[in-house]
C-alpha cells in the first residue's frame, strides 16, 4: 500500500478515536530513564497538534525531575532542530500552526520523543509526508547516540509500513496500552 494511502487512512482513524484520557503511563519512561547511566539527560519532545497522543504530562514531570527539556523548531529547507524548553517560558507559533520554543539555545537530545501517524511490527514510522523528523535522526545520529521512541495510540500499529532508503525505525515505541521494542 501506499505511504500516502496509509497515512490518509490513519489520520481518518486517529481523528475518530482519539481520546485525550489515553496517555502514556510516566512509569514506562522511568523504567526506561533508570536503565539510562547518563546523567543531565536532554529530553526532546514535541507540542501535540492534528490528535497526535499528548506528551506534555510526560515532559512536565521530567522537568520537575531536573531534566533539561527540548522542543522542535522548524527552520528553513525542512530543516528541524531542539531548542531547550522550560514550561515557565512562552511558546511561539511557527508556519505550521505549531508552538515552538523562542529560546534560541539549540541542543541534541539524548532522548527523542517522536509523533507519527502510524508504526509497524519493527518500529517504522509513518510521518506526515515531510520527513522532518527522517532528517533529523539521520543527522543526530552522526552527532551522538541517543534512544528514539515514539509515542503513539494502539490503533496506531499495523503490520509493515512501505520503507524507503532514508526511512529510519524507532528504537521503541510507547502506546497506553505496551512498550514496543
Amino acid at each position: 500500500m501506499l505511504k500516502s494511502i496509509l497515512r490518509a487512512k490513519y489520520l481518518k482513524i486517529r481523528k475518530k478515536l482519539f481520546n485525550k484520557n489515553k496517555k502514556i503511563q510516566f512509569i514506562n519512561i522511568q523504567k526506561i530513564l533508570k536503565k539510562i547511566k547518563k546523567k543531565n539527560l536532554i529530553i526532546g519532545g514535541y507540542y501535540p497538534v492534528s490528535y497526535e497522543i499528548d506528551c506534555l504530562d510526560i515532559l512536565k514531570k521530567l522537568e520537575k525531575k531536573r531534566f533539561k527539556i527540548a522542543l522542535p523548531v522548524i527552520k528553513p529547507n525542512f530543516e528541524m532542530e531542539f531548542h531547550l524548553y522550560s514550561f515557565n517560558e512562552p511558546l511561539k507559533i511557527n508556519s505550521y500552526g505549531i508552538p515552538e520554543p523562542r529560546n534560541k539555545t539549540k541542543v541534541n537530545p539524548d532522548i527523542l520523543f517522536v509523533p507519527l501517524v502510524a508504526f509497524d511490527n519493527s518500529n517504522f514510522r509513518l510521518g506526515y509526508g515531510g520527513g522532518f523528523y527522517d532528517r533529523y535522526i539521520k543527522k543526530l545520529q552522526k552527532i551522538k547516540s541517543f534512544l528514539s521512541i515514539g509515542f503513539a495510540f494502539s490503533f496506531q500499529r499495523t503490520k509493515k509500513i512501505p520503507v524507503e532508503i532514508f526511512d529510519k525505525s524507532l528504537d521503541l515505541v510507547i502506546t497506553e496500552k505496551k512498550v514496543y521494542k
